[in-house]
């Protein structure tokens, strides 16, 4: 099923969505937990559906290693039944996967080698392979396989990365749609912090119907001024019918900012590897759990929240489970951070439909991103 897109409202370039999947609908602008080898860490698959997560991102690169592609396609509904999840999923290319192996793969026009990090095997991974792999897993969302930019990058070095970006993304929607694929793919507009590259790769990527955009290249380290320039001038660029999907992003603070900017969707890591190491996400701020001065600390995590870590347990309690390397305290900080994100993403929903998204941008904006204090 190829995936339909419609504006239900709009403040400013902001965009208050519906994108309906093979697996589902789903409400945008949305937040996509991180699900790297089909299992979003500490969390049952009901646990994220209670939370009201309605699509999640697996692996390409990771479950093309382990178990393999093979495994997973036995499996009815593919990932779906695989990992227990009926909703939709978007799988990511392993594009980013290759470029963070650094040292380890050698890129040349039909893709890349590199060793496996599982076990040092040679692995040469062209776009077709990585199709190839996205089908079998019956993601509702696919993403081309790109060259993803480095940064810092001299032009030169920009404009051959996004050049190839181009040419594979071209083989990869036609080996994608050689014959009915079980999803839809999206393209990724590449070209560093160039403006002209960026251009050029949206002139590119137009000689084909892509039913959604990503903005790949950015969260690789730029300064935030340089990823919200480039936003400036991509997003207005691209198809204003279609979902605009930014990889990779990352604190409420830069997500907001993005949507300001009429992004759609975004995945990252953060809440569920910020929970594993103590950093809990709250109105007021990120607190770090293991700190001192919560170890008396009968309080929820945040007084404000309503999800059942911060309605049953103390932050005392957390820390204890957090220092005494307890899975319980990782489960119960994971829970408390995905409710925050996706309840940022429904406040954010509302907040458009009433045009108040300045409004809450603001609230959020001005909080720190980072825990402050000394660990002890």
């Amino acid at each position: 099923m190829r995936a339909g897109f419609e504006v239900l409202a709009s403040d400013g370039a902001a965009r208050r969505g519906r994108l309906r999947l093979a697996h589902g609908t789903v409400e945008t602008p949305v937040f996509m937990p991180v699900g790297t080898y089909g299992t979003v860490k500490a969390m049952l698959p009901e646990e994220l559906a209670a939370l009201g997560a309605e699509i999640v991102l697996g692996n390409t690169f990771h479950l093309m290693l382990r178990p393999g592609a093979d495994i997973v396609a036995l499996h009815k509904h593919g990932l779906h039944g695989f990992m227990g999840w009926p909703r939709p999923i978007l799988t990511d290319s392993g594009g980013f996967q290759v470029f963070s192996l650094a040292a380890l793969r050698k890129i040349d026009e039909t893709g890349v080698r590199f060793r496996s990090p599982v076990d040092g095997a040679l692995i040469h991974m062209r776009p077709e392979d990585a199709m190839d792999v996205q089908r079998a897993l019956q993601s509702d969302i696919a993403m081309v396989f790109d060259d993803c930019t480095a940064y810092p990058a001299t032009h030169a070095q920009a404009r051959e990365s996004m050049e190839r970006s181009m040419r594979w993304a071209a083989r990869s929607h036609a080996h994608y749609h050689r014959d009915e694929p079980p999803g839809s793919l999206f393209a990724i507009v590449q070209g560093g912090m160039y403006e002209d590259l960026r251009a050029a790769s949206i002139e590119a990527l137009g000689r084909h119907d892509w039913p959604g955009w990503a903005i790949g290249g950015l969260a690789v380290g730029e300064p935030e001024e340089e990823r919200l320039r480039m936003l400036d001038y991509v997003v207005p660029r691209l198809p204003a019918d279609r979902p605009r999907y930014l990889m990779g992003v990352g604190y409420p603070q830069d997500i907001v900012a993005a949507v300001l900017r009429g992004v759609d969707m975004f995945d990252c890591v953060m809440p569920t590897r910020h929970a594993r190491n103590g950093h809990l996400f709250t109105s007021g701020g990120v607190i770090n759990i293991r700190n001192a001065a919560h170890e008396r600390d009968t309080g929820p995590i945040d007084a404000q929240c309503s999800c059942s870590t911060c309605r049953q347990y103390s932050r005392a309690y957390l820390r204890h489970l957090d220092r005494c390397n307890e899975i319980l305290g990782v489960r119960l900080a994971t829970y408390h951070n995905l409710h925050f994100y996706l309840e940022l993403m429904r406040r954010i929903r509302a907040a458009i439909e009433a045009g108040r998204l300045a409004e809450l941008a603001r609230e959020i904006q001005a909080r720190p991103k980072r825990a402050a204090g000394p660990v002890a």
